[in-house]
């Protein structure tokens, strides 16, 4: 499925953020487009399959019947009055053949400018200081927060570094 020559061109190109080094316990951002993930998972396989090698495994912390989590910045004032800190966020561990990324996945029905947000942060890109005052980065920086508790705490941690999950799966 994904050891295939070449790429085909992508109609909307896959937005997907990652660290470059990998192995924290949240490496990086996936988007989807629309709320159907299967469509969108082989598009994302075929991006990852650069910097993780054949994509061997794919864990997720949801199941099917599970609601996407919301994230809007109109609701930041009401996250911080409920105290929120753990609307459970939607976690993929991708396991290659060279190596393994923990990725959040952004629902697809998330504001543009927070998406965005919550991706660069996710990848430890950088951020202006101009943004960092806005409503998008307090409440991503939240969520990345939520998120990387849950993936230091779950079963998939397990996977201590990809060379040994890389080895656990041969």
């Amino acid at each position: 499925m994904n050891g295939m020559r070449g790429s085909r061109r992508r109609a909307s190109p896959v937005r997907l953020t990652l660290n470059a080094i990998l192995g924290g316990d949240i490496d990086g951002a996936w988007w989807p487009r629309t709320g159907s993930l299967a469509s969108e998972l082989p598009d994302l396989i075929d991006v990852l399959h650069v910097p993780l090698g054949e994509i061997l495994d794919i864990d997720i912390n949801w199941s099917a019947t599970a609601a996407a989590p919301m994230l809007d910045n109109h609701f930041a004032t009401a996250m911080r009055a409920m105290r929120w800190n753990d609307s459970r966020q939607r976690i993929m561990v991708v396991v290659g053949r060279t190596g393994c990324a923990r990725i959040l996945v952004v629902p697809h029905t998330t504001t543009q400018a927070l998406g965005w947000m919550v991706m660069r942060q996710a990848a430890a890109m950088p951020v202006m200081s101009d943004d960092r005052d806005a409503p998008e980065y307090a409440v991503a920086d939240r969520v990345l927060q939520a998120a990387r508790v849950q993936s230091a705490s779950s079963a998939a941690r397990i996977l201590d570094s990809p060379t040994e999950a890389v080895a656990s799966k041969d």
